[in-house]
């Protein structure tokens, strides 16, 4: 087969990664991939949002199968340009992909199919906002409805931050058009974490839980980012709540966006939180998530094209997942998810049979490795044990002289 996977990131390079173990690959593509993805699948310099661009290099490729990794193609469109031109495609259609393009569609779609969420109210009005703001009180949430790279969520502690995100969004117009709606939601108390499912209409079909950190720093402090960090599986998650997830949120998500006619076929990703009650969505994404996938997939037995290809065609794919733990630790430049330097020079890692690197903002500049994000690497490891992970994966970044050009959360899979 000939596979394309579309994107950049750390995400983009962990798919490329587990693909390429597959026998049934002849020629592998990413566009427009990174420095590390180099070593794994032929980069073709291609802008994951020139759909038309992508649409032509996978007929003139004869490209079997293309795997899109980010939002933002998505909800561009670039499923319904595919199957327009009959090229078989793994990702939701844009119709489906506005579970994740719009907080306020997804929120109205959980209230409709009694999907368990927190309680919510949408607003265009920054006067209207605030005085529901002041009628609830802290903590809330505070949503930028539009695709925001992760960072459109303020977890308001106080009612003054509260009042100042609506000000940044709807005032400042800080996230531009994706903050010009926001979705005012309550605070729901409990710990998060993530489960991502196979999908194709109304079949389900779910991976290991993992748990993200989106906070900058340590103990859950500073910025949210994209993900500082990650671990698969999730020991506190029960069989119970796995069961519950799988029957009350993603099944009926699945099947309401049949009803919808929205049918979704690709990656369903439910952000959820532990609850009192049990577990509610906090947000979906319509895709693989970073740096979530960088820990699940290792973990998967099959061959990954033979999922995709199998759920695909409306078979079972038959995971299976190794009994192991797997942690992953984001190295990112320094000053993000503010304003960083790019041009860094990637330190070089003297990896052991259970640990492995994952590229996500890397470039090849005149054969040396350099900066090109905020996120920058993840050291991950597989083991039995989530202790050892972390212990093989901060051993591992110890050793690293990184000049002050990066740095890392030393918490991440720590109990």
């Amino acid at each position: 087969m000939n596979v394309l996977v579309v994107g950049r990131g750390g995400r983009e390079h962990s798919l490329v990664m587990k693909l390429a173990e597959s026998s049934q690959i002849t020629n592998l593509y990413a566009a427009p991939g990174n420095g590390g993805i180099l070593d794994q699948a032929v980069c073709i310099d291609i802008d994951e949002m020139d759909i038309e661009g992508l649409v032509k290099f996978a007929k003139e490729e004869a490209v079997d199968l293309t795997i899109v990794g980010p939002e933002n193609p998505l909800n561009a469109g670039i499923a319904n340009r595919f199957h327009q031109e009959g090229l078989p495609v793994f990702a939701p259609t844009k119709e489906a992909a506005l579970l994740e393009g719009s907080k306020s569609y997804a929120k109205e779609f959980m209230k409709k199919y009694d999907v368990p969420t927190a309680d919510y109210a949408v607003f265009t009005d920054a006067q209207e906002a605030k005085a529901y703001i002041e009628e609830k009180g802290a903590p809330i949430v505070v949503k930028a409805d539009g695709l925001a790279a992760g960072k459109g969520v303020i977890v308001a502690l106080t009612k003054e931050d509260a009042l100042q995100a609506v000000d940044d969004m709807l005032v400042s117009k800080e996230f531009a058009s994706a903050g010009a709606t926001v979705v005012i939601e309550e605070f729901l108390e409990g710990k998060e974490f993530s489960l991502m499912a196979f999908v194709h209409e109304n079949q389900v079909f779910p991976m290991v839980t993992a748990r993200d950190h989106k906070r900058a720093f340590d103990n859950d402090q500073g910025p949210n980012t994209g993900g500082m960090g990650a671990f698969a599986p999730v020991p506190d998650v029960t069989r119970e709540h796995l069961d519950f997830s799988m029957e009350q949120i993603l099944q009926k998500t699945a099947d309401g966006m049949m009803t919808e006619n929205r049918a979704f076929t690709g990656i369903l990703y439910a952000g959820l939180i532990m609850t009192a009650k049990g577990p509610k969505v906090i947000e979906f994404n319509t895709r693989f998530g970073d740096p979530e996938t960088q820990v699940v997939l290792p973990l998967l037995k099959n061959d990954l094209i033979q999922v995709f290809t199998d759920v695909l065609s409306g078979r079972n794919p038959k995971l299976i997942w190794e009994d192991a733990s797997c942690v992953g630790v984001v190295l990112a430049s320094q000053g993000y998810p503010g304003s960083y330097e790019k041009g860094a020079t990637i330190p070089e890692f003297t990896e052991s049979a259970s640990t492995f690197i994952v590229h996500a903002g890397t470039k090849q500049e005149d054969d040396a490795l350099v900066s090109d994000g905020g996120r920058v690497l993840l050291v991950g490891s597989k083991t039995p044990t989530l202790d050892a992970c972390a212990k093989d994966v901060y051993e591992l970044l110890e050793k690293v002289n990184t000049n002050g050009d990066f740095f890392y959360r030393k918490d991440i899979g720590k109990q």
